[in-house]
Formats: C-alpha cells, structure tokens, sequence
C-alpha cells in the first residue's frame, strides 16, 4: 500500500511538472524569457507560485529547464523530418527547411532559443541545443561524402557553416524575414536551402 501511495505521489509530482513546462513553453512563445516569471508560470498552470518550487531551486534553474524543454522539442523535430528523408541532399534539404518554417511559425521561441541574452545557466544548454543541430548536420555530410554524394571537405567546418548560415538568414539583424523586414518566407526559405545545399557540394536535383 505505501509502494502505491509513492507511486501516485511521484505521478502527479511529474504531472505538475510537465504542466509548468507546457505552460513555460507557452509563455516563452508570448514573450521570451521576461514573460515566463515564476508568477506567471504558476498562473497559466494553474498551480500555487511557492509549489514552483518544489520542482525548481531558483529562477534560473526553472528557465535553464524550460529552455531545455522547449529546445529538445524543436530538435527532435528536425531529426524526425532528417530521419524519413533519403540521401544527403534530401536529408539536409529536410534540415534546413523544417527548422525554417518552424522557426518562421514561432519567431519569439526561435530568438528566445538561438539569440536572446539569458543566464549562464541558460547559455550553457543553448550550447547544447547548438551542438545538436551541428551534429545533425555533420552526421549528413559526413555520410553524404562516405557515400559519394558530396565531394571531401571539412565535415566540422562545413556543418558549423551550415548551421550558422540559417540561424543569421532567419534571426540576424540583416535577416530579410526579420521583424518589419517583410520578404515572403517561402522564396527565402528555398533560397537558403538552395544556398545550404551548393555550399556542401550537393548535386542539382
């Protein structure tokens, strides 16, 4: 009976904590970091503002979780779309354009994740989240040039390239997409593509 009773207890435990990060990824969605206070996240949870912290020591750690959340989602859609696609060319194709058009969707998540000023804390697992998307795409070239579809260059440089040419085109202060910018994103998304794909040497389609 008590093996039971700790079981439920440590279920709702994890319920509430998913919820403040569900409500977390949507305040960050709103308005960045300055939108998702303890306060707030405890009322779009529905749950009281000191229970907060029975899920997180400090302010920072709450925002270092939630940037966590949020990121790995973002991620871990890419590798999906990446995963179902063939080839090297269609695999980085897939890179490039599903984080485009989700960054495009939710562009205050996008800066919130790749350029807002944060903690340290919240920095280091930026870093994570960028050493992801490198990985990802060094992992397609790397497999592009053992297969013969890309021609030899430096995987780690190439990927870094790639990886920091989509972060500047949609989130740098010359993006054509940026905030008042007003370029269509479907020709830039394809054009970054285009451009992405002949910097690796990919072959045209």
């Amino acid at each position: 009976m008590a093996y039971r009773a700790t079981a439920r207890t440590e279920a709702t435990r994890l319920a509430h904590r998913e919820r403040l990060l569900d409500a977390a990824r949507q305040l960050l969605a709103e308005g960045g970091y300055p939108a998702a206070s303890v306060s707030a996240l405890a009322r779009r949870a529905g749950v009281a503002t000191g229970s907060v912290y029975n899920h997180f020591a400090s302010k920072q750690e709450l925002l270092a979780a939630v940037f966590r959340h949020v990121a790995s989602h973002e991620l871990e859609a890419v590798r999906e779309a990446v995963r179902v696609r063939d080839g090297a060319r269609e695999q980085l194709r897939a890179l490039v354009e599903v984080f485009s058009y989700r960054a495009l969707s939710s562009p205050r998540t996008a800066w919130a994740l790749l350029a807002e000023p944060v903690d340290p804390l919240v920095e280091e697992e930026r870093l994570g989240y960028r050493r992801g998307y490198h990985a990802l795409a060094g992992t397609i070239i790397a497999t592009g040039i053992r297969m013969g579809e890309l021609p030899q260059q430096d995987v780690e440089l190439s990927a870094a390239a790639v990886i920091g040419a989509v972060g500047e085109a949609l989130l740098g202060p010359l993006s054509p997409v940026g905030e008042g910018a007003g370029a269509e994103a479907e020709p830039v998304v394809e054009a970054l593509t285009a451009l992405c794909l002949r910097a690796v040497g990919a072959r045209p389609a």
